[in-house]
């Protein structure tokens, strides 16, 4: 199983989308809180490349985006593949 880490910000809807999809498929996640001028924030936006928006998501260490990345994925049926599930 793929290590997975979330980095969001509370009341964000984005971030919850992806965590709900990620409940939904079963998988463990370590989802770090990164809300604005946050350490945590600057270590998202250093292993993003510099992105600045949350949810930054994580699989295995490579940076898969956001959101509507997460999402794009799983619709064409590539966020299995990732997940370790063929």
């Amino acid at each position: 199983m793929p290590a997975i880490d979330i980095y969001t910000q509370p009341g964000c809807p984005y971030c919850i989308r992806a965590v709900r999809l990620l409940m939904q498929k079963d998988v463990p996640f370590n989802e770090i809180n990164a809300p604005h001028g946050s350490p945590e924030r600057t270590e998202s936006v250093r292993r993003s490349g510099g992105r600045t928006t949350v949810p930054q998501i994580f699989i295995d260490n490579t940076p898969i985006g956001g959101c509507d990345d997460l999402m794009a994925l799983e619709r064409t049926g590539r966020l299995d593949a990732l997940l370790g599930r063929n």
